[in-house]
């Protein structure tokens, strides 16, 4: 047997009454051979229709909404209700006419159609894991990454400073850091939001001012 169903929202889990699939080490050689296995796998179900690719299988399909063989097996109770609904269905209790159609549908369209609430779960998990992510990220800002943790090489005159001897010496000239700079100018060729600063203007301001103090 397979068990699944097909929604609107994918594939649920539900069980079906016969398999599409034939084992490997059976050998169908001709048609009443394959009628055979089929029977064996339906029991006394009855085929009612041409269902989704003419293989005897149940599954509640909203494309497909005639499954080819019936939900339960026959019983005499359910033969009994079936003789009896040929005849006036107003003679037939509200009980009975459910016991009919759940002999022919394992569920109906507002129930193998109806969206779980799964992805609360989900929604829920996510949100959990984000918040322990923030919660890690500030105990590792305040106890670990904080102003006196650091050392001097990450407070920004020492990365200006950094910066500035990497443009010196050239680093990456072709597709780096360098092949962005114009030495010529001075400055950047082009300054975007992910362009740092220059860090010769500052200096350059620092010695006017200097000038102007003398």
């Amino acid at each position: 047997m397979i068990a699944y169903r097909i929604g609107l929202l994918g594939m649920r889990p539900l069980t079906i009454t016969a398999s599409r699939i034939r084992p490997s080490s059976l050998q169908l050689r001709n048609k009443a051979d394959y009628n055979k296995y089929m029977e064996s796998m339906i029991g006394n179900r009855e085929m009612v229709g041409y269902g989704y690719n003419g293989t005897p299988f149940y599954a509640d399909l909203p494309a497909f909404p005639f499954p080819a063989i019936r939900y339960k097996e026959n019983t005499p109770e359910i033969m009994a209700l079936r003789e009896k609904e040929k005849g006036d269905w107003r003679l037939l209790s509200m009980n009975e006419k459910k016991e009919l159609y759940r002999s022919s549908f394992c569920q109906t369209f507002a129930e193998f159609q109806y969206v779980t609430s799964d992805w609360m779960f989900v929604v829920g998990g996510v949100l959990i894991s984000i918040s322990a992510g923030l919660c890690l990220f500030l105990l590792m800002h305040i106890f670990v990454y904080g102003p006196r943790s650091l050392p001097n090489s990450f407070s920004y005159i020492s990365r200006e400073a950094q910066l500035q001897r990497m443009i010196d010496l050239q680093v990456n000239p072709i597709h780096g850091l360098s092949s962005n700079w114009d030495y010529e100018k001075k400055d950047w060729k082009k300054v975007g939001w992910f362009t740092p600063p220059n860090p010769f203007l500052e200096d350059e301001d620092e010695e006017e001012e200097e000038e102007c103090d003398d």
